[in-house]
């Protein structure tokens, strides 16, 4: 089975999606690269049910190469970001958050440092219908310079050099749309310059360690 240690990983993080509340029923998708080879997750297929097995295979320019199940709608979008980035991982979401802030702005404002993880200002790609080559390359558009964007009407996508790392994005990326929503239901938020949040970024590559068991 190709790429079995990548599908075994998918499954592990669609469970996390739908407990973390970034997706909802069977939408949204992960995938992964190893070499000209990507591990996705299937259309339409309850994330509960989903094993090794079940996770497609396609190439890097999307035909299907392995797996039962027809692979994710969002084939074309998952590709261009590979084809256009270093990105070892995409995590394409519709949590509520980020969904909701999509139709309201054409960029979401730096309203707290944490959104320097997306490499600052996360742009919105204008509506595309999904699965389409149009969204395709709107979404790698706005993502330029970035490791995320949202999608008008629809949800967001980011991407990293690991799973982990393209996960982790859509979840602080879900928490700064919220912090976003909640602080407009106040009043005007207060924003941060560019410069700080280069900053932030520059002090970010350093941050975090890893622990290791005795």
């Amino acid at each position: 089975m190709l790429l079995e240690k990548e599908r075994a990983e998918l499954v592990e993080y669609c469970h996390r999606m739908q407990a973390d509340e970034l997706t909802v029923g069977t939408s949204g998708n992960l995938s992964v690269r190893r070499g000209d080879h990507v591990a996705i997750t299937p259309s339409g297929a309850a994330y509960e049910d989903l094993t090794p097995e079940s996770i497609c295979v396609i190439s890097v320019d999307g035909d299907h190469v392995e797996g039962s199940l027809e692979p994710s709608s969002e084939v074309p979008m998952h590709t261009a970001v590979y084809q256009r980035t270093d990105a070892a991982a995409v995590v394409h979401t519709h949590p509520l958050y980020a969904s909701t802030v999509s139709v309201l702005v054409d960029e979401l404002p730096p309203v707290h440092y944490m959104i320097a993880l997306l490499g600052g200002r996360v742009r919105v790609a204008p509506y595309a219908t999904y699965g389409s080559t149009e969204l395709a390359e709107n979404s790698v558009t706005a993502m330029e310079g970035r490791f995320g964007a949202l999608l008008q009407n629809h949800g967001a996508t980011t991407y990293g050099e690991s799973l982990a790392k393209a996960y982790t994005r859509s979840v602080y990326l879900e928490w700064v749309c919220r912090m976003y929503h909640q602080a407009s239901l106040l009043g005007e938020p207060h924003l941060l310059g560019d410069e700080e949040i280069a900053r932030v970024a520059a002090k970010l590559d350093s941050y975090g360690q890893t622990v290791t068991s005795p």
